[in-house]
C-alpha cells in the first residue's frame, strides 16, 4: 500500500460531496415549503341546556385555585371533582387578594344552576365577585388552607334558565 492513496479516494470525495448537495437541496426545500396547516379541529362542540332540563356534572367546567399551603392542593381537589363527572378546567395557584379560608366560589350570579352544584361538593362554601384575571370560561373554585375534602356526592340539580355549555369532543380511536 503506498502512502499517496488509493484510485477510490477521488470516488469517494465525489459521492461525499453528491451526498451533500442533495441534503442541501432538500434542506432548502423544506425551508422554504408553506406548512401543511389545515383548518383547526374543534376541541368541543357546543350544546344548548334547556332551562327545564336537569343540570348535570358532565356539563359544568370547574376551574380550580389553591390559595392555601398544601402543594397540589388544587390539583387533587380537581381530580375528585372530576370522578364526580365534572369537566376539568385550569388548575393553578391563586395570587389575587381575596383571603379564603375553605373553598371560596367565584361568581356573580349564586343561584346560577351550575354554582348551585359546585357548591353542593363542599361543606363550606362562601361566594365572592369573579375575579377579572381568571378565565371566565368556567366555575371558579379557590380552596384555602381550612379545607379538609369534598362533601356530599351530587351529581345533578334542577335547572331554571338557557344556557350553552361547550363539551369536549374525544377524538376516535
Amino acid at each position: 500500500m503506498s502512502r499517496h492513496g488509493s484510485a477510490s479516494t477521488p470516488l469517494v470525495m465525489l459521492a461525499a460531496v453528491g451526498v451533500l448537495l442533495a441534503g442541501a437541496f432538500a434542506g432548502f426545500q423544506l425551508l422554504t415549503a408553506e406548512a401543511d396547516t389545515g383548518p383547526a379541529e374543534p376541541t368541543c362542540e357546543s350544546r344548548t341546556v334547556a332551562a327545564d332540563e336537569e343540570v348535570t356534572s358532565n356539563l359544568v367546567k370547574v376551574n380550580v385555585y389553591n390559595a392555601s399551603q398544601v402543594a397540589g392542593l388544587a390539583n387533587r381537589v380537581s381530580i375528585n371533582l372530576q370522578r364526580r363527572g365534572f369537566l376539568a378546567g385550569q388548575i393553578g395557584n391563586y395570587e389575587g387578594d381575596l383571603e379564603v379560608d375553605a373553598v371560596t366560589v367565584l361568581t356573580d350570579d349564586p343561584d346560577d344552576p351550575r354554582v348551585r352544584l359546585v357548591r353542593a361538593q363542599f361543606e363550606d362554601v362562601e361566594i365572592a365577585d369573579p375575579d377579572p384575571s381568571l378565565p371566565s370560561d368556567a366555575i371558579s373554585v379557590i380552596v384555602g388552607d381550612d379545607y379538609e375534602e369534598l362533601g356530599k356526592d351530587v351529581r345533578s340539580t334542577e335547572n331554571d334558565r338557557e344556557f350553552t355549555v361547550c363539551l369536549p369532543i374525544v377524538p376516535e380511536v
